[in-house]
């Protein structure tokens, strides 16, 4: 019998001739996204170009055209980057450039099937960014395992892009010092403190009783690395109950305009300046703000009705083209002093009590997250936790400090002044067509924890560290909070014993977990952290010089 496969025609493959690379650059789903980054990535291509021919003699090809018509060249959905890799070389050396956000998801499974060597080049800027987009792409192969190289820089022009460059031009590949980076094993000494008997009771009864992680959809923006097999969650005994996001929106229309409208006061009486506008396209409105109220009432309300440790809201694609940004429902259910919201009995969801928010739904961060609130929140310690991007970073005064930002905002707790200190403005049109109010400020000082999981097959990793916030001079952090998106809140700090490189090198993603622990405590609640993920059945990498 003759089988006809119907497959459609294979599209001719593009080869490289002696002394070429190909290079392609992956975006964002959103088209408004994409044009309006587009300035940025087409300078960087040039710059690419003129690094490749005048120092090593290379020709770069551009593995897909510019899309006139749509204003931008990335590859912008998954069916886009399949064909687009399809067509080249398998075996040809490609650079992947980032200059902006991209979903992983459109090139990742490709990048696997890929035999040639593969770059990950990023800009280190904090405008879009490029180096957001390369640490979670990173991150995303990690979890696949698919063997890479990375390698960042400002202007394409210093020794140290140069010697990468090189490096991955002769051989394939680029050696980065990891050494940072620790593996903490059951035999270890912190296990018999009495700091680590605590993490370990509370390991033990996390593996007996669960911490439910209730994400309200899954796989946010592109992150492959932020959504783990079911097994590494079950064996560390932290299961996920998936929601629908139309549910949520369902359980919004029921909460009143009357709970709307105590809820949105509960802020404004604490000092809370919302940037109000009339115009819903490009400001901020009342409106705006009752629906997110509403959104953050829903959230808890499934919160008890599902028995949750933590709540997570995708948010990225589908409710932002029907209801406001989650940002602020994120943050504010994420603190203790939270508007009292009460469930169908007229009872107070957990009074005094954050709710840990998940925000993008990113599983690397839900993990560290619910597992510090528990901890912190055992010790009778302030449990107020969240992630960051890990956005950016400059020198100020000999010092090099981050810049970590989210626009899924940050507890109050964790702002100066906490919510008389926070500004509400809107969140961009170009990535929320509707609207709704960031949790803007400057993050209070102090020290922290900080950590991040991430998966190889089965087995969970978890990156943990220290820091320091610092509350640098208003003209500093002003200059930071314009060179990166000036409505979300902005977190400068040092961590301890980890440089510049050394995280962008050995970090698996472009989200970080923080929550702050008072200095006199952080010893003894990092030593009891690292027994509490051991118990859990986790591999544990101490980062830099903290101290256990």
């Amino acid at each position: 019998m003759a089988l006809n496969l119907n497959l459609p025609a294979k599209k001719p493959r593009q080869t490289l001739a002696n002394k070429e690379v190909f290079m392609i650059t992956n975006g964002d789903l959103r088209d408004t996204a994409n044009k309006n980054c587009w300035q940025v990535q087409s300078s960087y291509e040039e710059k690419l170009q003129a690094a490749l021919q005048e120092k090593f003699g290379y020709t770069m090809r551009r593995g897909h055209p510019v899309k006139k018509d749509q204003g931008h060249g990335f590859i912008s959905n998954q069916r886009e980057g399949s064909d687009v890799m399809a067509a080249i070389d398998p075996k040809a050396p490609l650079i992947v450039l980032m200059t902006a956000w991209q979903y992983s998801h459109h090139l990742a499974p490709s990048l696997v099937h890929h035999e040639g060597p593969v770059l990950l080049l990023a800009n280190f800027d904090g405008t879009w960014p490029g180096l957001v987009g390369a640490l979670c792409m990173a991150g995303t192969l990690t979890s696949l395992g698919r063997k890479h190289s990375r390698l960042w820089s400002e202007n394409f022009d210093d020794d140290f892009f140069y010697a990468g460059l090189q490096s991955w031009l002769e051989s394939g590949n680029i050696e980065h010092d990891t050494s940072y980076l620790k593996e903490i094993t059951r035999d270890h000494p912190v296990m018999g403190t009495d700091a680590g008997k605590i993490g370990q009771q509370v390991g033990q009864y996390i593996l007996a009783n669960k911490e439910i992680m209730g994400l309200f959809d899954m796989f946010c923006m592109g992150m492959i690395n932020g959504v783990f097999p079911m097994e590494s969650l079950v064996r560390i005994g932290m299961p996920i109950e998936s929601l629908s996001q139309s549910a949520l929106l369902y359980e919004m229309s029921l909460v009143s305009q009357a709970e709307r409208e105590q809820c949105l006061q509960f802020y404004l009486d604490r000092g809370m300046d919302f940037q109000f506008g009339t115009d819903s396209a490009t400001e901020l409105t009342r409106e705006q703000v009752l629906e997110q109220c509403a959104m953050m009432i829903a959230m808890a309300r499934f919160t008890k009705r599902f028995g949750l440790s933590s709540v997570g809201v995708q948010y990225q694609q589908g409710l932002k083209d029907s209801c406001a940004a989650s940002d602020f429902a994120e943050g504010a259910i994420g603190s203790s002093e939270r508007f009292p919201i009460k469930d169908e009995n007229g009872e107070v969801i957990r009074a005094g009590k954050p709710i840990p928010c998940i925000n993008e739904v990113d599983m690397g961060t839900a993990i560290p997250q619910t597992m510090l609130f528990r901890l912190l929140d055992s010790l009778g310690l302030p449990a107020e936790t969240t992630l960051h991007d890990i956005r950016w970073g400059s020198d100020y005064e000999g010092t090099f400090y981050w810049d970590f930002e989210i626009s899924g905002s940050v507890p109050f707790e964790h702002l100066k002044g906490g919510i008389a200190g926070a500004k509400g403005y809107r969140q961009p049109a170009m990535y929320f067509p509707l609207g709704g109010s960031s949790i803007g400020g400057q993050c209070k000082a102090g020290t922290f924890i900080w950590a991040r999981a991430h998966y190889e097959g089965t087995e969970v990793h978890l990156h943990v560290g220290s820091g320091t916030a610092f509350e640098l001079p208003q003209a500093e952090f002003q200059r930071r909070l314009d060179s990166t998106t000036r409505e979300w809140p902005l977190m400068n700090c040092v961590l301890d014993g980890v440089g510049r490189d050394d995280l962008m090198a050995g970090h698996q993603s472009n989200h970080i977990t923080v929550a702050y622990v008072p200095k006199e405590s952080l010893k003894e609640v990092l030593q009891a952290f690292v027994a509490q993920a051991l118990t859990q059945n986790m591999r544990v990498h101490l980062a830099g010089s903290a101290q256990i």
